[in-house]
């Protein structure tokens, strides 16, 4: 006698299938998502005066130099590479603290919050006001971060206000 909740074959095949559609809807995503945000850094770099490390924005890993680079403060270019690379080392830093145990948690959520207030300052170069970053981190996060990627497309030609 056949009992409906035992697996066949058919269920087996449609199982897999269905997980390999999901993980090249996921690569194909990540790929997209990839090439939006270096975009996005790559345009933003040249037009802000960062023109001779745009390429950055298009090297995995070495590219969150390039975000760092958009958000830094300084009074001169120097001061600005200086707060960058500052910067790109505590965010490693965070990353690798967070693979210990329980202290991993506490980096994490320092991880997660070192990213909004950077965010939060990328916002604050394109808009110029602290309201509206704060609202577009909001919105961010509400849209899984698709409004960054189209607000970033929209301003990736335009110099910073801030």
């Amino acid at each position: 006698m056949y009992d409906s909740y035992y697996y066949d074959d058919f269920d087996a095949a449609f199982g897999g299938v269905f997980l390999i559609t999901m993980l090249l809807i996921c690569l194909v995503l990540s790929i997209v998502s990839y090439v939006i945000y270096s975009l996005i850094y790559y345009k933003s770099s040249k037009i802000n005066g960062f023109s001779d490390l745009a390429y950055i924005a298009w090297i995995p890993i070495i590219n969150v130099y390039s975000f760092f680079l958009l958000t830094a403060k300084g009074e001169d270019n120097a001061t600005v590479r200086g707060a960058a690379k500052k910067n790109v080392l505590i965010y490693v830093g965070l990353i690798l603290v967070s693979f210990i145990p329980f202290l991993g948690i506490i980096a994490s959520l320092g991880l997660i919050g070192y990213t909004l207030y950077f965010t939060y300052r990328l916002f604050y170069r394109w808009t110029g006001e602290t309201g509206k970053a704060v609202l577009y981190i909001i919105l961010s996060f509400i849209t899984f971060g698709l409004f960054y990627y189209i607000y970033g497309l929209m301003k990736m030609n335009k110099p910073f206000v801030a």
